[in-house]
């Protein structure tokens, strides 16, 4: 169990202010898995990320580094600007990374940014999924039982009102429990993790291909 990503456990605003790329890298060696994870600012209505960061990091523009400001999107006469974007910049799939235990309480302003995020990654082919995560903390019986995580209905009412607000179908919404207390690895919780990660590499890699035959 590693930790490359740095998590808060507070809910005041976004912790994130960054755009940064994340890399998984390969037991024992000096290569790296060949795909990469850029984490962004989360949406809070009053300091979250603006709209029209989010489509400029989709086509490649938002360099490394970047610090989003709530207040202006990034401008092409920035240092951080990306004014020659490779396909290797762009952005191949959508992961939309949602808390099941606060689904009823996301404000109308996070879920119309939502849409229209999601409006502008399927006007460029983008492929879209959410990973929900923090289920044990939505439902008394995943919480007791891990395995449980597909028969709650409880779950199963979160995740459907989900897809109804956002419009992201049921099948591409993926339940996982968060390493957040433990020091030592779960089957049942690196199952659906892995299971997520899988579908989402697999759906980039669909994206990547139709784009560069």
């Amino acid at each position: 169990m590693c930790t490359l990503a740095l998590a808060d456990n507070t809910t005041h605003g976004c912790f994130t202010k960054q755009y940064t790329t994340y890399k998984i890298q390969k037991d024992n060696s000096e290569t790296f898995y060949p795909f990469v994870f850029n984490d962004i600012m989360g949406l809070d209505p009053q300091r979250g990320v603006l709209v029209d960061d989010v489509k400029l990091a989709f086509t490649g523009h938002v360099k490394e580094g970047y610090v989003f400001n709530p207040e202006s999107k990034l401008s092409e006469g920035n240092e951080f600007y990306n004014k020659s974007p490779t396909v290797n910049d762009k952005v191949h799939v959508l992961v939309c990374i949602v808390p099941a235990d606060t689904l009823s309480s996301m404000s109308d302003e996070t879920v119309q940014k939502l849409r229209d995020i999601r409006l502008e990654a399927s006007r460029l082919g983008i492929p879209q999924v959410t990973v929900l995560t923090k289920v044990e903390e939505a439902c008394p019986e995943i919480k007791r039982d891990l395995k449980n995580v597909y028969r709650s209905i409880i779950l199963k009412e979160k995740m459907e009102q989900f897809s109804a607000d956002v419009g992201i179908p049921m099948n591409c919404i993926f339940p996982v429990r968060n390493y957040y207390e433990e020091i030592d690895l779960s089957d049942d919780t690196d199952a659906l993790i892995l299971s997520a990660l899988r579908r989402i590499i697999n759906y980039g890699g669909d994206f990547f291909n139709r784009k560069t035959v």
